[in-house]
């Protein structure tokens, strides 16, 4: 079985943007691998530079938009990886969080990390099921 790059518009076209080196998304077989993205604008595609909150739902609306997209849907991810530039913000993420994820969360690990090439504070990554 080979692995299956699948867009996710207009992410695909922002990470183009960034020069990244990255699929949005890919699949194998029944499973599907989400990139972690910054918090992109959705009306200009730019990253926007917000409070933790904004920034958190907007990552999220993207991880979504990308499970969606590949067959899935929230209720089926596996595991978040979760990473932020501060482990001051735990509580305002998780705040945020437990809306997109309200009932049997998936596994989950919180990272702290120095930086990105971009002022933002967060991403998120995922693996999800496709049923």
């Amino acid at each position: 079985m080979k692995r299956e790059t699948i867009r996710v518009e207009p992410l695909s076209t922002y990470l183009e943007r960034w020069k990244a080196p990255t699929s949005a998304v890919t699949r194998h077989g029944s499973l599907i691998f989400v990139s972690g993205f910054p918090p992109f604008d959705p009306a200009t595609g730019d990253v926007i530079d917000a409070p933790i909150e904004r920034q958190t739902e907007l990552v999220l609306e993207q991880l979504k938009l990308c499970v969606e997209t590949a067959g899935s849907s929230l209720e089926n991810v596996l595991k978040c990886n979760v990473y932020c530039t501060s482990v001051d913000q735990f509580a305002a993420v998780n705040a945020i969080y437990a809306k997109y994820f309200p009932k049997d969360p998936p596994a989950r690990i919180f990272v702290n990390v120095p930086a990105w090439p971009g002022r933002f504070d967060i991403e998120i990554d995922c693996v999800a099921a496709v049923l």
